[in-house]
């Protein structure tokens, strides 16, 4: 469709329901996309605190709100990077950091496994699989390196 980065990112993020799913598309479609579709996709989410409440107000509804935390967390960060250029290094290896976290977060999501699921199996399997996964990713890695395995 000959959509560029900006426009990919915008249709995305308006177009697209889960944000896990958003951040996927627009990644494979470039940087630029995934900046904005992030970004507009937060936004949109941001819309419900005002409508929960309005929504809580008219229905005289006297029911405890639970705040999705990445919401504030999302505010915050737009805060500090708008008003508070002189944290920019910071900002850099936070966002560093939350790519990761985001990575991590999409890959359990993908997995179905949560943090009841990990409590519920217990410690040992969890190590198994990482040193597996360790095992595994150094050899392959190894074996690349030194030209056992190519393409």
């Amino acid at each position: 469709m000959n959509l560029s980065q900006t426009q990919f990112g915008l249709w995305a993020a308006l177009a697209i329901h889960d944000t896990s799913s958003v951040v996927g598309a627009a990644a494979k479609y470039g940087a630029e996309a995934l900046q904005v579709g992030t970004t507009v996709k937060l936004a949109r989410a941001l819309w419900i605190v005002p409508l929960a409440l309005g929504t809580a107000v008219v229905k005289h509804a006297k029911a405890r709100i639970q705040w999705p935390w990445f919401i504030a967390l999302f505010c915050l960060a737009a805060v500090c990077n708008t008003y508070f250029p002189v944290g920019a290094p910071a900002y850099a290896l936070l966002s560093k950091l939350a790519r990761v976290g985001l990575t991590a977060t999409l890959y359990l999501i993908g997995t179905g496994l949560s943090l009841a699921t990990l409590k519920q199996v217990g410690h040992r399997p969890l190590i198994q699989g990482v040193v597996l996964w360790l095992v595994v990713s150094l050899l392959s890695l190894w074996l690349i390196y030194v030209g056992w395995i190519a393409i």
